[in-house]
């Protein structure tokens, strides 16, 4: 049975927000009635829609501060607000941990461990202010309770994820919810619509 859930009037930012996971997010974010804003490195080719609405795409590389603040400028000049996160963005290609360089790993950790941070304490500043607070949503992964070889450092962001969520639902109650989710294996569209599944 779906549960019918009513986001009039509310912002959205999703990192990643253009493929996979991400932008089953934001079809759903949309669907709900919600304006979705996404970020990415690379525009995708078919923004994410649902009801005859589209999401609005901004460039960022969510690893770099200056970026993340232009998103966050960009969804509160355009709506003046920003009610919901989905740190989404994130992921990494399997390596050997005993032989990849000290640099991938830092990029790994940056990516799905230090930028979400980053991210949440920006838009968590904005919803502080609001009188409705606002809602702050950390995708984790399998990977943080349980081994992970081929990607040890990723596995270990995550992990770290799950206690920062743990925190900050502590520190910023009550004004912002902190939640996190840590999906299985989901399956996405591959090349040419083939399906692929990927991990969580």
């Amino acid at each position: 049975m779906a549960i019918a859930i009513d986001l009039s009037g509310s912002v959205a930012i999703v990192t990643g927000g253009g493929r996979g996971v991400g932008r089953g997010i934001s079809e759903r974010l949309l669907a709900a009635g919600a304006e979705v804003v996404i970020c990415g490195r690379k525009e995708p080719e078919h923004l994410p829609e649902s009801g005859g609405r589209r999401a609005h795409w901004t460039p960022a590389d969510v690893r770099e501060l200056p970026q993340i603040e232009a998103v966050a400028a960009f969804a509160e000049q355009r709506f003046g607000r920003i009610d919901v996160l989905v740190n989404n963005a994130g992921g990494a290609p399997a390596a050997d941990a005993a032989t990849a360089s000290p640099r991938f790993h830092e990029s790994i950790l940056r990516l799905n461990l230090i930028a979400p941070l980053h991210f949440a304490q920006r838009a968590n500043r904005t919803m502080q202010c609001q009188e409705s607070g606002g809602v702050i949503l950390f995708i984790s992964s399998v990977s943080a309770t349980r081994p992970s070889p081929g990607t040890a450092a990723y596995g270990a962001a995550k992990a770290g994820l799950e206690s920062l969520v743990r925190s900050l639902a502590m520190e910023w109650a009550p004004k912002v919810r902190v939640v996190g989710v840590a999906g299985g294996m989901v399956v996405v569209g591959g090349v040419d619509g083939v399906p692929v599944s990927v991990g969580g």
